[in-house]
């Protein structure tokens, strides 16, 4: 009898079992966890930096853009963008594009004050955006052409009280506009709910 043929036989059999039975468990188990992952694991928001243009004529109304797409659609909020950040533009650069682009301006870095540095965390649960606001120096008068991305209006600041805007515009951008859009702020809001937003000012100067 051939006894190192049937021991390496019966080695080979063992090892065939344990990769036929333990492989599918392995299967399973990563399975799992990834199930575990997707529903335990707090989801990584999307972080993104843009600008908002405060605008004014020349009786001090604002020029607002009522939107229709998201985000904000259906509200009022100011002109402005998500910064071209694959290109390096920087805030002014980004602020001084959107003007052209959506009420045909052309403006430069004089035209513009940078008042206000604001992230807001978690905002509609969508992503965290750290926005750079500007005051324009510049009265605009003449009402821009409406484009795809919303209908513009001027709004004295008495009609902007009963306007559908923003939460975090009313409670903390326009009342910052107001008071500090000659000097410069910095703050934070979190924004995972309306009636629990917590406003921080880091800086007043």
């Amino acid at each position: 009898m051939d006894t190192d043929t049937d021991t390496d036989s019966d080695t080979d059999r063992d090892r065939d079992l344990i990769i036929i039975y333990l492989y599918p468990c392995l299967i399973y188990a990563n399975l799992w966890l990834k199930i575990y992952q997707t529903f335990n694991m707090p989801e990584k928001l999307p972080f993104k930096i843009s600008t908002l243009i405060f605008i004014e004529n020349d009786k001090g109304e604002l020029l607002l853009m009522k939107r229709l797409k998201n985000p904000n659609f259906g509200l009022y909020s100011c002109i402005g963008g998500k910064l071209e950040m694959d290109q390096g533009e920087s805030p002014f650069e980004c602020a001084i594009r959107e003007v052209q682009e959506e009420i045909k301006v052309n403006l430069t870095e004089k035209d513009l004050h940078l008042f206000c540095m604001i992230t807001e965390k978690n905002y509609e649960n969508n992503g965290h955006w750290l926005m750079f606001l500007f005051n324009c120096k510049k009265s605009i008068n003449q009402l821009p052409e409406n484009i795809d991305e919303g209908e513009f209006a001027f709004i004295s600041k008495d009609e902007l009280k009963k306007l559908p805007i923003p939460e975090t515009d009313r409670r903390a951008l326009w009342p910052i506009y107001e008071k500090h859009k000659d000097s410069f702020v910095v703050l934070r809001a979190d924004c995972r709910t309306d009636e629990d937003l917590n406003i921080v000012f880091e800086q007043i100067s």
